[in-house]
């Protein structure tokens, strides 16, 4: 698992600082840390001045990452790694669902980082690929729009894919999308059955499934990129050929479909026992669901299933899509000829309670 904190000496701040560092630079600029001395851990960086100190592992490569640093706290914040594709900055912790298998369980309080979220992703490499996730971002619709119009213009080569549960579109914001670039996000929202009071009681909101099809309208409007998403769970298992052919028939516009296993962790560990389905020993239902969604020409992509879970017909549409950072193998999968391309295992899997039919291809 990848380190996303590195230690940090007091640094005299009393506001959040956004730092990007850099090896060498001939003419750094106001965010940029340039590094003047090594010695073991330790890492000494000159900063408007000051003598910057940050301790990590001799190997770990840092040169224009971008960093976060937070008063009071001892450790800096990577928010994003110039050698990673898997870069995603969490821009709130409060939502307004509940869903059974959340990762990233809500929060009440909201601490507000855009300002510093839009300086760091202003400081990203060249045509990077950035995360928004959270919580639920479009609760904070108005500041989310601003920074991703101000980026538009600072950055047009910057591209974003954005988690959202769907609950907050208008038609007010159509221009506001358009304006930001259609083709530069892809949103990525949730929907778990094609009958509404399943997928309510999945989320935990009343209206959910309705208010999500009136979202769905509006981006179709816009001219939106979606990614629909849907975790496989015991509760919905059954009726995924359903909501396949829902998808086909009612949201054909959509960019792909990803099918998604669950993550052990958040919400999803609570209800682990209760929401799991072992798509290892039982994927009909998936299959048939591919099978409805592929005749209708609907893109389909399974998230999270590692490849030996997955019947060999099924296995190219299975990217390696757990993040890097977040990401492991198991002992099994040493001696297996596909390792290179398994997206593998989230760091917190426990095979005790997981998939009960795998091994090495």
């Amino acid at each position: 698992m990848i380190d996303l904190r590195i230690r940090v000496d007091p640094f005299p701040v009393v506001e959040p600082l956004v730092v990007r560092l850099r090896d060498q630079a001939d003419d750094p600029g106001p965010n940029d840390a340039v590094l003047i001395g090594r010695e073991g851990a330790r890492r000494e960086y000159e900063f408007q001045g000051f003598s910057l100190a940050l301790h990590a592992a001799d190997d770990l490569k840092l040169d224009n990452d971008v960093i976060i640093i937070v008063p009071g706290q001892t450790s800096a914040r990577r928010l994003i790694r110039a050698d990673s594709q898997h870069n995603t900055l969490l821009v709130t912790e409060q939502c307004d669902q509940f869903c059974l298998m959340c990762s990233q369980p809500p929060k009440k309080q909201h601490v507000d980082l855009f300002s510093e979220l839009g300086t760091a992703a202003s400081l990203a490499p060249f045509n990077a690929y950035i995360g928004l996730s959270g919580g639920e971002p479009l609760l904070h619709k108005r500041k989310l729009f601003a920074m991703l119009l101000s980026l538009s213009k600072t950055r047009p080569d910057l591209k974003f894919h954005i988690l959202s549960n769907g609950q907050h579109f208008g038609e007010e914001d159509i221009d506001t999308l358009q304006e930001i670039g259609i083709e530069r996000i892809l949103w990525g929202i949730p929907l778990y059955s094609a009958n509404a009071d399943d997928h309510d009681v999945i989320v935990k909101k009343t209206g959910a499934f309705d208010r999500l099809l009136a979202s769905f309208s509006v981006l179709f409007e816009a001219g939106a990129a979606i990614e629909l998403r849907t975790v496989v769970m015991q509760q919905n298992y059954d009726m995924l050929p359903a909501l396949a052919g829902f998808v086909g028939t009612a949201l054909p516009f959509v960019e792909r479909w990803a099918i998604m296993q669950l993550e052990n962790i958040g919400f999803g560990r609570m209800n682990w026992d209760s929401s799991f389905k072992d798509t290892s020993t039982d994927f009909g239902s998936v299959a048939r669901a591919i099978n409805i969604a592929t005749a209708r020409s609907v893109p389909v992509q399974l998230y999270n299933f590692p490849l030996c879970s997955v019947p060999e017909r099924y296995r190219h549409l299975a990217p390696a899509s757990i993040a890097d950072w977040k990401n492991r193998q198991e002992p099994f999968c040493t001696n297996c000829s596909l390792g290179q391309r398994c997206g593998g295992f989230f760091e917190w899997y426990d095979h005790k309670k997981g998939f009960r039919g795998l091994g090495p291809i």
